[in-house]
């Protein structure tokens, strides 16, 4: 018997196939069942017609339930209306197993038992979609690195030091000695530069941060190049081209799939215009309000939507109110109650999303009002500061009390390090963090006393300078941050098929 797969029905108009799956729906007419049959590759309705069939399959039909595992045999008709624009017309079913009550169903379920589900939930269009997408992501990475003649190294996930610090990691004993699930492979990754000239790893990494905000994982994935005889700008020039061509990638490869998560692609579309380079002075300018941006104040702006949000919300408790008088009106007929009903619905849901906004504004507000010039910038000052952009900013010269030890100064101004955020628009923040990389020994020296850091553990990473030091830069992307921009996602635990964070280990 041969098997087709889904993706690939285009393929066969007319002809007759096999297909092997799981029923993610049925639903029963007379004298016909309409399966939807999902195999991995996508989903497509079979139509299982008494006369098509011989009776005893048509009435071992009726014991298929939601994933159900089946074999079916049919003719693929062109359909518009359905998903692919194909379906196929049965001629045999065949049950491999049939599944217990489904947990996971159509109805609205809280985000702490989908978690639970997490195993089962994976199998949603939804979250098909999310991974096919994070897919995309992955092997365009690749493809961007190896065409531009990088060689893929990998750094080791139990280190001897840490890479910015032990305060945010897990420790294990590694036969006796204390050992670290690796931050980042940075370090490892500038020994591989000076051994190859261009590398990138790629792999999970590990912060013990007891952090439960919508852009924390505890294990993610880490994409870090590192080029020798680069500096800052050179590094940003890397940076923007290489989110420029992934993100590229994902909207001519995965209409369909963004389409199912819902995203509107418009400021994904604006990924090939240039990417604003900012200082750190130019940043919290712009975040205070003390500068506009084409002629957008950040703290105006904000006061603005607060007061259309509000005026809004007024607007549409209104009409909730009208439509559900209307309801009670004596002799209404039930479609109309139906269709009033369905609108109230959908009117709470939208007043659901706005109260969110009112509860968020005065919180970036206030951030915004109160930065204090050389902190680092919180989640709440990367969205007043990304609101203003349709693409990634970039954000460099940081004060080096916040930066790595180990980031070059500026040479022009040594109170700052020559270090670069990449911030996604939107409101979703950091997704990259790199920079140019000191290369005196003694500057570095000076700093890791200074981290308090423990020195033999980083006499090893001292020696790139001593034999042999030149310029060199680098960054680090996380996967699920940047998978959770492009798929406007809620929250960064749907962008990983198993989330990692504080207060989740199962499944």
């Amino acid at each position: 018997m041969q098997a087709y797969l889904i993706k690939n029905l285009k393929d066969y108009e007319g002809q007759q196939v096999t297909l092997q799956g799981w029923a993610s729906n049925r639903r029963d007419s007379k004298g016909i069942y309409f399966i939807i049959l999902r195999d991995g590759t996508g989903w497509c309705q079979c139509v299982v017609s008494a006369e098509s069939v011989s009776e005893e399959v048509f009435n071992e039909c009726k014991k298929i339930t939601t994933e159900t595992s089946i074999i079916i045999t049919g003719t693929v008709t062109k359909d518009e209306k359905q998903m692919g624009g194909f379906e196929v017309q049965a001629t045999d079913v065949q049950i491999i197993a049939v599944a217990d009550e489904y947990p996971v169903s159509k109805k609205e379920h809280g985000v702490d038992f989908l978690m639970d589900n997490r195993h089962l939930w994976l199998r949603s269009q939804r979250q098909w979609a999310i991974m096919k997408i994070r897919n995309q992501i992955i092997f365009s990475i690749h493809q961007f690195f190896q065409k531009e003649g990088f060689i893929q190294m990998d750094a080791p996930l139990f280190t001897g030091n840490a890479c910015e610090g032990t305060s945010n990691l897990f420790e294990t004993d590694f036969y006796g000695d204390t050992a670290y699930l690796s931050q980042s492979g940075q370090l490892y990754g500038e020994a591989m530069a000076f051994a190859m000239g261009k590398i990138y790893t790629f792999g999970p990494t590990f912060r013990a941060e007891k952090s439960k905000t919508r852009r924390h994982l505890s294990e993610f994935w880490m994409i870090e190049p590192e080029m020798v005889f680069f500096d800052i700008f050179q590094n940003m020039d890397l940076i923007e081209g290489f989110l420029r061509a992934v993100v590229s990638d994902v909207l001519t490869n995965c209409k369909a799939e963004l389409a199912m998560v819902g995203r509107d692609t418009t400021v994904l579309e604006q990924i090939v215009k240039p990417f604003p380079r900012l200082s750190y002075d130019e940043a919290v300018r712009i975040i205070k309000g003390e500068q506009d941006v084409n002629g957008q104040n950040s703290i105006k702006s904000l006061e603005d939507e607060l007061k259309q949000v509000e005026a809004k919300m007024e607007e549409i408790n209104k009409e909730i109110a009208e439509r559900e008088e209307k309801i009670k009106t004596p002799g209404m007929k039930k479609g109309e109650i139906g269709f009033n009903q369905a609108k109230i619905d959908k009117l709470k849901q939208e007043l659901k999303d706005l109260e969110e906004v009112t509860r968020n504004i005065p919180g970036w507000l206030n951030s915004a009002r109160n930065f204090e010039y050389g902190n680092d910038f919180g989640g709440s000052d990367e969205t007043v500061l990304t609101r203003l952009f349709d693409v990634p900013v970039m954000v460099y010269n940081w004060p080096h009390e916040v930066k790595a030890f180990y980031l070059k100064r500026d040479p022009e101004n040594s109170k700052f390090a020559r270090g670069v955020d990449v911030l996604a628009p939107e409101g979703y923040g950091e997704i990259v963090g790199g920079g140019e990389r000191e290369t005196d020994t003694d500057l570095l020296i000076e700093k890791i006393k200074e981290h308090q850091l423990p020195m033999e553990a980083f006499e090893w990473y001292l020696d790139l300078r001593r034999y042999g030091s030149v310029p060199h830069a680098g960054f680090g992307l996380g996967l699920e941050r940047l998978v959770t921009w492009i798929c406007k996602l809620p929250h960064v635990r749907e962008s990983i098929p198993f989330p990692r964070m504080y207060g989740r280990l199962l499944p």
